[in-house]
């Protein structure tokens, strides 16, 4: 089934009392997860939801929540670490103070897929760097496969067919990039609404 004919056939469902996500299944065939990290920060066409950005600066910022230095020593405490990686989508931090972050944050953020990273999240100290990342965070996702089978949302069903199929398109594309064998790795596609049963899809 083609996107556009898979929307539709979504659309037909029941009307939720919410907005539902749409949501993208890629099954994966031959790859081993122990060995092949499988991951990337894919830049969407269009925006999905709002993002919550938190900082690691040597002094607060007007435009982010910020934690200093000063406040390290606070997230030795694992409940009030667990939450702020649980009440953040992303995490940015200043380049000098990265080692200092990695160890007092490197074992929480890192298997959540949350520290900060040379790809989107390492800047230089300055309102320009902190703007020019938070407009890019905004239209990105972090992809990360932790079972054979990659599910992202790729929006809203209240946006528009074009907006979503272009979404799944970059999306997909981002995925296959990250596999050791690109399109040879995908098993199947199929493509959800929250509440409803997964269609199988073709991406040309």
């Amino acid at each position: 089934m083609e996107l556009k004919e898979a929307l539709s056939e979504l659309r037909k469902n029941e009307k939720k009392k919410f907005d539902q996500s749409v949501d993208l299944i890629i099954n994966l065939r031959g790859v081993d997860l122990r060995k092949d990290n499988i991951s990337a920060i894919i830049t969407l066409p269009h925006k999905i939801k709002d993002k919550k950005v938190c900082a690691f600066l040597a002094k607060k910022s007007a435009l982010i929540t910020t934690i200093t230095p000063p406040d390290f020593a606070r997230y030795k405490d694992k409940k009030e670490l667990k939450m702020l990686v649980k009440n953040y989508d992303f995490f940015i931090g200043a380049a000098p103070l990265m080692p200092s972050v990695a160890t007092a944050f490197g074992k929480a953020l890192g298997p959540a897929g949350k520290m900060p990273s040379p790809l989107l999240g390492i800047i230089p100290e300055n309102d320009a760097a902190i703007k020019q990342v938070l407009e890019k965070i905004d239209k990105s996702i972090k992809i990360r496969a932790k079972e054979a089978s990659v599910k992202i949302g790729v929006g809203k069903e209240t946006m528009s067919d074009g907006d979503l199929i272009e979404n799944i398109k970059a999306i997909y594309e981002g995925v296959v990039n990250a596999l050791p064998t690109k399109k040879e790795n995908v098993k199947s596609v199929m493509l959800k609404l929250t509440m409803s049963k997964p269609v199988k899809v073709e991406i040309k």
